[in-house]
């Protein structure tokens, strides 16, 4: 492993620590206030595991609006959070803590496996 692949990957696993930590406070903070409200209980989508229901809040709090609505007018639209709905019933500080969140955890989602293949392809020898 080359000193700039260990650099990136430690950075990785601090965004995904960071990340762990967002998702804990995501959801105690903004989702358990949400499962809590008669109006948005049944808003937060489809629960495919324990939890699952936080990250459907932050994707739906941080994708752009011309997303959600393509989404929402999809024969799947069950699966996702609605919008609307939680926009009225959070605050600025839920939807930045929502954005913040859910860009970190795609980011490195995405980065993580993308570095195991620069690795596997070698592509950082020198």
């Amino acid at each position: 492993m080359s000193s700039i692949e260990s650099l990136i990957f430690a950075v990785l696993l601090l965004n995904s620590f960071i990340c762990m930590v967002l998702y804990i406070a995501f959801g105690q903070i903004t989702v358990r206030k949400l499962r809590r409200n008669k109006n948005t209980k049944d808003s937060l989508g489809i629960e495919y595991a324990s939890g699952w229901d936080i990250i459907n809040v932050a994707q739906a709090l941080s994708l752009p609006t011309y997303i959600i609505r393509k989404l929402r007018s999809s024969s799947l639209s069950p699966l996702y959070a609605d919008r609307e709905v939680l926009i009225e019933n959070t605050t600025r500080f839920d939807r930045l803590l929502a954005f913040v969140f859910y860009w970190l955890l795609m980011f490195t989602g995405v980065s993580l496996p993308l570095l195991a293949l620069a690795d596997y392809l070698d592509l950082f020898s020198v």
